[in-house]
């Protein structure tokens, strides 16, 4: 009978291990996809200057070719992060530290970018950029929580 019970724990056990990896690969893949999703709508926007003008209230936007050849390196460069995301997707566990590097530098780096445009060039208004930055901060904890609760062995 002893025996029996021993058993029966290890099953529960086993069982508890398995949901706990599910949901950490679930709240991987939930980052990853999420970050794919909105890195895709940002290179569109990036590609689309009546959509970058439209989604941060810039009315009388023209932008010179400057803009054009700027814009487009960061738009592949935003796709490619896309597909690196998605690839990240495949193999969650393994490829958890994608968040992380995600998170410092890049988007550190584009609220970094943002806030020059506000307060330097004063470019964006903080009314059009202050969604955006909440947007970041969002997925940012997402990133990272979803990191840490994957753990070093995942």
């Amino acid at each position: 009978m002893e025996k029996e019970d021993r058993r029966g724990l290890q099953d529960r056990a086993g069982l508890s291990r398995e949901k706990l990896l599910e949901n950490k690969i679930r709240w991987l893949r939930l980052s990853f996809r999420a970050g794919a999703i909105l890195d895709f709508l940002a290179a569109i926007q990036m590609l689309f200057p009546a959509v970058f003008a439209a989604t941060n209230g810039l009315g009388d936007f023209h932008p010179g070719r400057e803009y054009f050849y700027a814009m487009g390196m960061g738009a592949l460069l935003m796709l490619g992060w896309t597909v690196l995301l998605l690839w990240a997707d495949r193999k969650p566990l393994e490829r958890r530290g994608i968040l992380p590097i995600t998170v410092f530098p890049v988007i550190a780096g584009m609220i970094l970018n943002e806030g020059h445009a506000v307060w330097v060039s004063g470019f964006l208004s903080i009314g059009s950029v202050i969604p955006i930055w909440i947007l970041q901060m969002v997925l940012s904890v997402v990133f990272l929580v979803s990191y840490f609760r994957a753990g070093k062995s995942g």
